[in-house]
């Protein structure tokens, strides 16, 4: 068995899922590969995950590589983390829509940025589907953890032709909140959360058989760090019913409610830490971490090797896939899936998060059913969006690529037409190097843009900063 992980050069998260891997038994014998474009954090990443391996006396000798076919070829699971861009790109992610007044604090999942994250992402994500087709083993799997987790795989399953499943661990970090928030552990309560990636809502959670979705409103509101933390997702619930996975800060900037007047903003975020909503919180920590890296390598190498006998094997839902179809011990995680019916009132098309259950005869998705009606209509707004955002990514189709943006909730609650049509233009020219599906498009905004400069009728930029922590 080959496992392969692409965009390898991440310090802590590729560490961390080769540690999960390897603290099965029966896995210890997988052939692995790295691959990433980076080579000199290729190369450290490599160094210190062979010297876990040789301190647990597992003799498997890591494949680093910057050839992706080589990487791929014969591979049973290919494990995605790239982020297409980089920083770079990120940044014109949310300083771009900034100067049109749309405040986001992430800017990866939905929004202009998570659209715009999504031509990019989807561009390489195809060119990967056609190396694993060419070059991994026919039954090959990808679990794909790259942003926007829902349009990358939408993107991958019907247009790459590579069975795809998204994968993020939001709806474990909502069900600690819920069980801290009433009182229990986590194991003592049974979860059904569904939804879409990022918006995915607790529509159960039972202790002994009893549904307890009725007393979370009353115990957020008393808790003393949610009631602060967690404004929106609170407010959310309390006019909807339900509560929301994912942060305070992700949530806010997926509707069109909260962060369109930047007076009202303050009252809605928290900014003791980037997550709870601060405007680019998530660039500014990203930015403050760019040379964590190269610091922390000698750390990290003078620190003990992880263990691979469990104890240092964390949440993330990878091994334990990989686990129960090698092992036909069964898990169960909630995954990004197409939907194919499994939520009657979503689209089938649509890629939805949902329980999943995994053992040897393969990944199983059990009928949920009906959303309640404001959480579904909640996700179709994001679900048009994302439609529209990956055909245009395949195509490189910049007419259904305003459609999107124009279609977003938050944008469309901040922008005019004619504001969305220049910010548009100015984010295909801005990342044109990681846009090659749009480059006739590019070519033509860039006129618009010349001729636009030369008559004096570019849109001024709005004096918006957001809230920021000081």
């Amino acid at each position: 068995m080959k496992i392969c992980f692409i965009g390898a050069g991440s310090l802590g998260f590729t560490r961390n899922l080769l540690t999960d891997i390897m603290s099965v038994p029966e896995l210890r014998g997988a052939e692995i590969s790295f691959m990433d474009i980076n080579r000199h954090n290729l190369d450290m990443v490599t160094a210190l995950c062979q010297r876990d391996l040789d301190a647990n006396g597992i003799p498997t000798k890591i494949n680093a590589t910057l050839d992706r076919r080589e990487a791929f070829k014969d591979a049973n699971y290919v494990i995605n983390c790239v982020r297409i861009g980089v920083l770079e790109g990120f940044e014109t992610d949310v300083n771009i829509p900034l100067k049109y007044g749309v405040d986001q604090c992430v800017g990866d999942t939905l929004c202009i940025g998570g659209i715009m994250y999504g031509q990019r992402v989807i561009a390489e994500l195809l060119d990967f589907c056609k190396d694993m087709r060419e070059t991994a083993a026919p039954d090959v799997l990808h679990l794909n953890y790259s942003n926007p987790n829902a349009m990358a795989t939408w993107a991958c399953n019907m247009y790459g032709g590579v069975p795809t499943i998204g994968l993020c661990h939001g709806v474990m970090g909502g069900e600690w909140q819920i069980a801290d928030a009433l009182g229990y552990k986590r194991e003592e309560l049974d979860y059904i959360c569904a939804g879409i990636n990022h918006q995915t809502w607790y529509i159960s959670v039972k202790k002994d058989g009893e549904e307890l979705t009725g007393k979370l409103l009353e115990a957020f509101e008393k808790h003393p760090v949610f009631s602060v933390q967690e404004k929106v997702r609170i407010d959310v619930m309390r006019r909807f019913g339900y509560y929301s996975t994912e942060s305070n800060g992700h949530l806010s900037e997926y509707l069109a409610w909260y962060r369109k007047r930047e007076d009202e903003l303050a009252g809605w975020i928290d900014l003791s830490a980037w997550i709870h909503g601060e405007t680019g919180g998530y660039l500014r920590d990203c930015s403050g971490r760019r040379d964590w890296f190269i610091q922390d390598y000698p750390n990290a190498m003078a620190a003990p090797p992880k263990k691979y006998d469990g104890t240092d094997r964390g949440s993330e839902h990878g091994s334990y896939i990989i686990e129960a179809l090698q092992t036909r011990r069964p898990y169960r995680g909630t995954f990004n899936v197409v939907n194919q019916g499994c939520i009657i009132n979503l689209p089938v098309d649509c890629v939805v998060e949902v329980p999943c259950y995994v053992d040897g005869n393969g990944i199983s998705v059990p009928s949920v059913g009906m959303l309640p009606d404001g959480c579904a209509a909640i996700c179709h707004q994001s679900v048009n969006v994302q439609r529209l955002a990956v055909r245009a990514a395949v195509a490189g189709d910049a007419w259904l690529l305003r459609q999107a943006v124009l279609l977003d909730p938050l944008t469309g609650a901040v922008c005019t037409p004619r504001e969305i049509d220049q910010m548009v233009d100015e984010m295909l020219i801005a990342q044109e190097q990681w846009l090659p599906q749009y480059a006739d498009a590019i070519a033509e905004a860039k006129k618009r843009w010349a001729q636009a400069e030369k008559n004096g009728t570019l849109i001024p930029p709005r004096e918006y900063t957001g809230v920021r922590k000081v």
